[in-house]
């Protein structure tokens, strides 16, 4: 009996899987809100009705897929800051390289889910676009706890550290698109900016209190 119910459950997830790539590889060409159920059960191989077995609607398989897009990046960001905490006597430059560098390659290993967030991102669909604004607002709070940490931050309050974490988050998500966007000849040039501006973003807090 055990088996038979784990050759349904990996079923299941298969064919859940299976709608979320169809959906996915739909959203290549347009925005959430045009996509339609019959569309994406189609693409996927399924029946209509099996849809609903593992969403409610469009915008719940949306929300899916923000959390698929997002939800890997949480840990290797922290790992990544903790790893190359500013204050290291290197302006920060190892941070600066690393965090452009996963940056590069997040967008060349998912392509589709990056180009699905810098649409839906301010996109049509109300649920997607709180899911993406709850994922990147997370992103902030773990960025500025871990900058809470540094010896930079001595001094400053709650409020400028999450500004400064949003900032980097902006960033990265501005530098994803940008990535997405650029002829492959061009994309060295977009990643060499992006560092400068993670150098001006640098600069700017170890300044800060000094202008306060």
């Amino acid at each position: 009996m055990s088996h038979t119910l784990g050759i349904r459950q990996a079923q299941k997830q298969k064919t859940r899987q299976a709608l979320l790539d169809a959906a996915l590889q739909l959203l290549e060409e347009q925005s959430l809100s045009s996509l339609g159920l019959r569309e994406v059960t189609r693409a996927a191989g399924v029946a209509p009705t099996a849809f609903y077995r593992h969403f409610r609607d469009v915008a719940d398989l949306g929300v899916t897929l923000v959390e698929e897009a997002l939800d890997s990046l949480h840990t290797t960001l922290v790992s990544l800051l903790a790893a190359t905490g500013d204050g290291n006597g290197d302006d920060g430059e190892e941070r600066i390289a690393a965090t452009v560098e996963l940056i590069v390659a997040y967008v060349r290993t998912h392509p589709a889910h990056v180009r699905f967030i810098a649409r839906e991102q301010h996109g049509g669909v109300q649920a997607v676009r709180s899911a993406i604004g709850g994922q990147l607002a997370l992103f902030a709070q773990e960025v500025a706890g871990q900058f809470s940490q540094e010896p930079e931050s001595v001094g400053w309050d709650e409020d400028d550290l999450l500004m400064l974490a949003r900032m980097y988050v902006d960033h990265m998500v501005m530098t994803a698109s940008a990535l997405l966007e650029a002829a492959p000849d061009a994309q060295e040039r977009v990643a060499a900016s992006a560092r400068r501006q993670l150098r001006l973003v640098s600069l700017g807090r170890r300044h800060w209190l000094d202008e306060r």
